[in-house]
């Protein structure tokens, strides 16, 4: 049973940055390809970053790109999400999903696992 675990929101005032992790447990990291998703409240949940299983492959949503940057550490079975220049349109849940195998994808529906989110609050 694959386990995610995201940590590492938190409030930060607007111009910050934060560094989310999603921990995996129950297998290697290496085995999956992951992704960011967020939902701000009274919204839908939206693709915010992908990375393929490989790792060499990353895909952005147009609102991050430049701002945001995904990475993983397969000693630790750690996804990172280093987020710069937070604005306030950034707040919400942030959640990891992983799925086996597979390209860097931006529909949530293609992802099998999830872990339960990590809340960032970017104030003005």
């Amino acid at each position: 049973q694959v386990q995610l675990v995201e940590s590492g929101g938190e409030p930060v005032q607007t111009g910050g940055s934060l560094r989310l992790s999603c921990r995996v447990s129950g297998r290697s990291i290496s085995m999956y390809a992951m992704g960011w998703f967020r939902q701000a409240p009274g919204k839908e949940r939206q693709f915010v970053a992908a990375i393929s299983w490989s790792g060499d492959s990353t895909a952005y949503a147009d609102s991050v790109k430049g701002r945001f940057t995904f990475s993983r550490d397969s000693a630790k079975n750690t996804a990172f999400l280093q987020m710069n220049s937070l604005k306030p349109e950034d707040t919400a849940l942030y959640h990891c999903a992983a799925r086996p195998w597979g390209g860097a994808e931006a529909d949530e529906t293609k992802y099998t696992y999830w872990g339960r989110g990590t809340q960032v609050t970017v104030s003005a």
